[in-house]
């Protein structure tokens, strides 16, 4: 089919209805003829236990998350916990964790469920891959049993007692799939709301009851104004990528969402915030949301780059990169591989070029229909196409089993996006390889980051990229001594933290909800 057929195509779409900004249902049902109404209804989940509770081995290195340096700031931080026993969790939850195969707690996890646990708002900030997700559903799914929380179907408004919220349909799914799995055979109900699926399909699995409520900012907001969607007995506000939800692209959303009918306050609630970067001004952002109390959590890990990743950079043209990608593919075979581009339309010329190579590929951006998206996910994840080509935003929190490779074919124009993608890949502890395509002409800009990233994760830094480095002016935060943290609470740095800002997602011009 042609470009616009198959969901591809970059940007041909007027601007504003297109980005992370937009303000509509999150499916576009009220945008009149624009676009079909959206029925597509994804498979149902399967309920045997294996498929709920599959996961992967931890890697070699996950002992090595002893080592890692944890900093809390702010005022009495609970005492953290070294076993899963010492968290008290009742017995489904525990037996639960077991079968997850959990057997001693991550960083983030130590320190995260005892701050949740006594009821303290926290600001995290945690390499990908280290565990958070289940550092904020544990205490909360715990608090929700331990009152004896049940959901009920009778109802035509349902009130959840948390509600967590993520930027990519991809990235709340996976939190719903965590949240089922620990809530399994419970009284606890997690139901997943986001865009690209029948508004009547996901209504209908609302009703029949919804204790912890998973959704992208556009669809919840929908359910809410439609009064499906009550605020009253909420407890806890989580928002994963928490410096994504609060740039930008979200960030009116999230107003309103704190502002809507019978929101509690932030004094009434409890507000829990995670991700692998804080931007400063995101962490000024964040206070209107939070207590003044919180707890700022810095998990060690230079701007998150693990150690577990190989990093390594090449020296490209613009014209070269295509052939240096194939000469890179030929070698990896059949470990799976993320090739990470620029533009939407830049993720389907390369996948189209290596399909014509022989290399089965597949590719996955903000344009494409949410079925394409799960076939892509899919057909990744099973092997039948080894490779992914895929636009930055697909980069947060997507946890693929088994990637062994990262390619930034474009690098990001920004540093923390670089975190975020090459932390695909050795996750858990296993080992992974990132290589990035630099070019001189376009990626001066990062010189200065990037020779500290590598540097701090112990990797092999190329004499050019030095030399790039101290030629190049103005780049943000450059600091060859390297810090230890990705963020730093600012309130303890006077505001002086060169962590840099992320572009707008608006930028972006993605629909990821």
């Amino acid at each position: 089919g042609s470009q616009e057929e198959r969901g591809g195509g970059g940007g041909y779409r007027g601007k504003d209805e297109d980005n992370f900004s937009k303000v509509s249902t999150g499916d576009g049902e009220t945008e009149g003829d624009e676009r079909p109404k959206v029925t597509y209804v994804p498979p149902p989940l399967a309920e045997d236990e294996d498929t709920i509770f599959a996961h992967y081995a931890s890697g070699i290195n996950f002992n090595k998350y002893d080592d890692i340096l944890v900093d809390v700031s702010g005022l009495n931080p609970p005492q953290a916990i070294y076993t899963f026993k010492e968290a008290c969790l009742c017995e489904s939850l525990e037996r639960n964790v077991a079968k997850s195969g959990y057997v001693k707690p991550t960083p983030v996890q130590k320190h995260g469920i005892p701050i949740i646990a006594a009821g303290r708002d926290i600001m995290a900030c945690a390499q990908t891959g280290s565990g958070k997700t289940a550092a904020f559903l544990l205490p909360i799914l715990q608090k929700l049993m331990a009152d004896g929380v049940a959901a009920s179907s009778f109802s035509e408004q349902q009130e959840p007692e948390a509600i967590i919220v993520a930027p990519t349909r991809e990235l709340i799914n996976q939190i719903f799939l965590e949240a089922r799995k620990f809530a399994h055979g419970t009284c606890v109900r997690p139901v997943v709301l986001y865009g690209g699926i029948s508004t009547g399909h996901q209504i209908r699995d609302l009703l029949r009851g919804c204790n912890v409520l998973c959704g992208t900012p556009g669809r919840l907001m929908d359910m809410i104004g439609r009064g499906k969607v009550g605020l009253t007995k909420l407890r806890y506000l989580v928002m994963d990528e928490a410096d994504r939800m609060l740039d930008m692209g979200f960030e009116p959303e999230m107003r309103r969402l704190v502002g809507s009918p019978g929101m509690p306050s932030k004094e009434e609630r409890q507000t829990l915030m995670f991700s692998a970067t804080y931007p400063e001004d995101i962490q000024r952002m964040a206070g209107d949301f939070l207590k003044k109390d919180y707890l700022f959590l810095a998990v060690g890990v230079v701007g998150g780059a693990c150690s577990d990743v190989e990093q390594k950079l090449v020296q490209v043209t613009k014209f070269s990169k295509r052939d240096q990608l194939l000469d890179i593919l030929k070698n990896t075979g059949t470990e799976r591989t993320m090739v990470f581009v620029e533009t939407k339309r830049q993720a389907d010329f390369i996948a189209s070029f290596l399909c014509q190579e022989n290399v089965a590929t597949t590719s996955i951006h903000g344009d494409r229909e949410q079925r394409e998206r799960e076939q892509a996910l899919g057909d990744f994840r099973s092997g039948k196409c080894p490779v992914l080509v895929a636009t930055s935003v697909a980069a947060r929190g997507l946890d693929i089993k088994d990637v062994q490779h990262v390619v930034n074919f474009d690098l990001p124009n920004n540093i923390d996006d670089y975190v975020h993608r090459i932390g695909r890949t050795g996750r858990c502890g296993n080992t992974g390889q990132a290589v990035s395509f630099y070019d001189p002409e376009q990626d001066n800009q990062l010189a200065r980051s990037l020779v500290k990233i590598l540097s701090s994760a112990q990797q092999e830094v190329p004499s050019w990229l030095e030399q790039a480095a101290l030629g190049a002016h103005g780049t943000s935060g450059f600091n060859p001594a390297g810090r230890v943290f990705a963020s730093t609470d600012s309130r303890k740095t006077g505001g002086s933290d060169q962590s840099s800002a992320a572009p707008s997602a608006a930028a972006d011009e993605e629909e990821w909800e």
